[in-house]
């Protein structure tokens, strides 16, 4: 006998576990997004700054699975072709995050896409009802990479009230800080039809991030990150002011976090050093990109299995409810 959790999520695109697979930049490729498929989730592929080469190797990567994608809208905006791209392969789903989804839109829902609209605040829920997005997705400040300032446990259920307010039909993800089956049982007790996660699937085995900087991450804790304007300045990434970058603490944010001004002057030299590495998986010396919820990863494991164990916890947790056994 088998057990699946049943949620409005895994009905409305037809997936087994209302997981859904971070499209994070750089480590969310191919493989990683197919494995998590595979298991039973969704995987989203990490269009992230919009590089091509990346993008067709992802989807070569995933093969005849059913995946989806993402995009930083800001930078999709830069080269809007990348979207006919990723469109042309069909994605179960296109999620776009930090920046106006109006201008992509239509063009998702043409292609029969499910538009996902990520938000950190309540202004940018609206503004992805307006765009007419299926799935919004409440991203609290606990992430990994980029994001705001709220947190989790208050802004879920905040964005679940005003969605059955206004949008009853439109779905929730809970984001940020959600790496186990506590974290997915808390998500749709709190009014979430499914948990987008991020940091706990940057620690499995099918993930691009160095293994440098996963090995650095697993044994810390959710204490050691750090949100700073470093990493953007040393990458020489324009990123607006309302989004800063959670990252494991280390050397390089420790010498550089206050004084951005100094590495602004430095960054030419100091954007070689990081490279070079990043490429080495230096994790003093270049940023582990992960959230506060390192702080309960301690291996690197396989998608599929840190999918099955979040369902095993979190129906034990949910007892019968939206628990199905097969």
């Amino acid at each position: 006998m088998t057990m699946r959790i049943a949620t409005r999520l895994t009905e409305r695109l037809e997936i087994r576990h209302p997981i859904v697979l971070a499209p994070m930049a750089f480590t969310s490729g191919g493989i990683l997004a197919k494995a998590v498929s595979d298991a039973g989730g969704l995987g989203l592929i990490g269009g992230g700054y919009g590089d091509e080469t990346f993008l067709k190797t992802a989807f070569r990567d995933a093969g005849n699975t059913r995946v989806g994608a993402g995009f930083i809208t800001w930078s999709l905006a830069r080269n809007p072709a990348l979207l006919d791209l990723v469109l042309d392969h069909h994605p179960a789903a296109v999620m776009l995050s930090f920046g106006d989804p109006a201008p992509f839109a239509d063009a998702i829902g043409a292609a029969g896409s499910t538009l996902i609209c990520q938000c950190q605040t309540l202004d940018h829920v609206r503004a992805a009802l307006d765009c007419g997005a299926q799935i919004v997705v409440a991203q609290g400040g606990e992430a990994g990479g980029h994001g705001a300032i709220r947190g989790t446990l208050n802004f879920v259920p905040e964005v679940a009230d005003h969605l059955a307010a206004h949008a009853p039909d439109t779905l929730l993800l809970a984001a940020g800080g959600i790496a186990d089956g506590r974290g997915l049982a808390a998500s749709l007790m709190l009014g979430a039809d499914g948990v987008l996660v991020g940091t706990r699937f940057w620690a499995a085995a099918e993930s691009l991030a160095p293994e440098g900087h996963r090995q650095a991450a697993i044994p810390a804790g959710g204490d050691d990150t750090v949100k700073t304007a470093t990493v953007d300045i040393v990458r020489q990434k324009d990123w607006p002011k309302d989004f800063s970058i959670r990252v494991k603490r280390n050397a390089f944010t420790d010498r550089w976090d206050g004084n951005e001004t100094g590495l602004s002057t430095a960054v030419e030299a100091e954007a070689a050093r990081y490279q070079a590495a990043l490429e080495a998986g230096d994790a003093d010396n270049s940023a582990p990109i992960c959230g506060e919820a390192i702080g309960l990863i301690r291996s690197v494991d396989p998608a599929a299995a840190i999918v099955e164990g979040m369902v095993a916890d979190a129906s034990a947790c949910l007892g019968t409810r939206f628990v199905v056994q097969e």
